[in-house]
């Protein structure tokens, strides 16, 4: 039999995780990657970001990080050095073809109406077919060429957090061509090199617009280069539970929220009566946990004198995966003035000074607005199709989580697998346990389920994901059950999912990569 062939798009984590382990499975890949280098996110960040998660966290499960990098929360330039020994050691620089962006991906084979009589995936319930083959169209970024391959199965891996700006919509007339400074987003400052940058931002009043960590990150570099003569205003509509550190009351976050026990105080996507009795149950240690860093984040930053006590509880903030770290001495800039929040409670738009918040009578006058408002990463996935209708399947109902079975397969695309889309406590080791996954389904160690089958266990995902996470569900996340989330991945590739020695330590132990080394 020919050997198969596999498309990776995208040589970010996901991206070189899935070259490495489709490799291990006897199948040719072969990757394409827009940029001249690898790392994905990693290689476009500002000048201040570190790793956000303990490096333990965020390891190779078979490449551990060097005894040189001592750091718990390592820095850009480090994280990518470990990204870069790691397609190096595994030699996977090989398989990628550099500067060459897929256009278009469109499925050649049976017609979209016998596709919609299908029951189980593909027709068949198989990764492959003969009869349907994926034309990944692609175009050299220098010569602007386009070609065309042939491809058995297409893994993306495109990231959501990159090239597809979320721009906020403005009222009429008050968009960005409405005033005389100058408006970028985010990601056209992070393109810059450190140098640029601070430059560009130097003698300016700034205004950064989001409250996620990569605006935080910002806002910090604009009062490094501004202090209190030019102060950096951060523009912000809700306020989050941004930590200090991870050590709430001394106590490692992880033992709170990152173990079996955490997660029997939550319902659980496809649980039984038990253990939904117990979640019921053990509700009010559920509050008592949320409350316990809550008051440790109030006491430590002192948000209650800048007004930035979130309304909604730290619980919903990690359901939803928007809690980041906040930058070191961050509030001692907010103490000294060189870095003001601003709380707007409606939209706000564009004048000729700067920016007018909604209900507010003057504006706020400024040189430079960076919109840190994110990535549509969901019109990222759609565009790559050539299909209508596959467009609509792969990201389904703006009203519900991305539609993707085991967060990796949409029951309606055939010979597709997404690896990267929903976040965890560290996308690495995620994506990792993922592409583990996906090669075994390909190798045909297991099958997946009938079609009807896989969108009920996705509806499942959407209830727990709409219960704890609230407005913040649409992000497509598994961090407060990744545990669980991982176990129907052993279970489906016919691995023990308990991974510890005792019942204690599966009790309360932080799950992590190494647990998962090997079957």
């Amino acid at each position: 039999m020919d050997e198969q062939v596999v498309a990776i798009v995208g040589a970010g984590i996901s991206g070189l995780l899935a070259c490495k382990y489709t490799l291990s499975k006897g199948f040719r890949p072969i990757v394409f990657e827009s940029t001249s280098s690898i790392g994905g996110v990693w290689t476009k960040t500002v000048e201040t970001t570190k790793l956000q998660t303990p490096k333990i966290f965020y390891q190779f499960s078979d490449f551990q990080w060097p005894a040189s990098v001592t750091e718990d929360n390592p820095n850009k330039n480090q994280v990518l050095e470990y990204i870069e020994s790691y397609a190096h050691h595994f030699d996977l620089l090989k398989h990628i073809k550099f500067n060459t962006k897929v256009c278009g991906l469109e499925y050649e084979g049976p017609s979209e109406d016998e596709m919609q009589s299908w029951t189980l995936w593909g027709g068949t319930g198989e990764p492959f077919s003969s009869e349907g083959k994926w034309k990944v169209i692609v175009q050299d970024q220098q010569s602007l060429s386009t070609e065309t391959y042939i491809i058995d199965f297409v893994i993306l891996c495109i990231g959501r957090f990159s090239d597809v700006p979320n721009i906020p919509e403005f009222p009429p007339n008050k968009g960005p061509e409405a005033f005389h400074g100058k408006v970028i987003h985010s990601m056209e400052y992070a393109d810059m090199d450190d140098e640029s940058a601070a430059k560009f931002v130097t003698g300016k009043q700034v205004i950064v617009v989001g409250s996620q960590k990569f605006a935080l990150d910002i806002a910090m570099e604009c009062s490094n280069a501004n202090g209190i003569e030019n102060p950096c205003t951060l523009l912000y509509r809700t306020a989050h539970w941004n930590m200090p550190d991870l050590f709430p009351w001394g106590l490692p976050l992880p033992l709170l929220y990152l173990n079996r026990f955490s997660e029997l105080l939550v319902h659980k996507p496809g649980e039984g009566l038990l253990l939904s009795l117990l979640a019921t149950l053990l509700s009010p240690l559920r509050w008592a946990f949320s409350k316990f860093v809550e008051t440790y984040v109030n006491k430590k930053l002192g948000l209650y004198k800048y007004g930035m006590v979130p309304k909604h509880s730290f619980l919903q903030d990690i359901s939803s995966t928007v809690v980041a770290i906040v930058p070191e001495n961050f509030y001692d800039r907010v103490q000294e003035g060189s870095i003001i929040p601003k709380k707007s409670s409606g939209s706000f738009g564009f004048v000729q000074e700067g920016i007018l918040v909604e209900g507010e009578s003057s504006p706020l006058k400024t040189d430079l607005v960076i919109l840190a408002t994110g990535f549509r990463g969901d019109k990222k996935l759609k565009d790559i199709f050539v299909s209508p209708t596959f467009q609509d399947y792969i990201t389904g109902s703006p009203e519900a989580i991305m539609p993707f079975y085991r967060q990796c397969i949409n029951g309606r695309i055939p010979q597709l697998a997404v690896i990267g889309y929903s976040e965890s406590i560290s996308n690495l080791y995620t994506s990792e346990m993922r592409c583990k996954w996906v090669v075994e389904l390909l190798g045909g160690t297991f099958k997946v389920p009938s079609i009807k089958e896989m969108e009920k266990d996705v509806e499942q995902w959407d209830e727990y994901a709409k219960r704890y996470a609230g407005k913040y569900y649409r992000r497509s996340s598994i961090t407060a059950l990744h545990i669980w989330y991982n176990d129907q991945l052993c279970k489906n590739m016919g691995w023990n999912p308990k991974r510890k020695n005792g019942l204690l330590a599966e009790l309360f132990e932080p799950y992590g990569p190494m647990d998962y080394v090997s079957p």
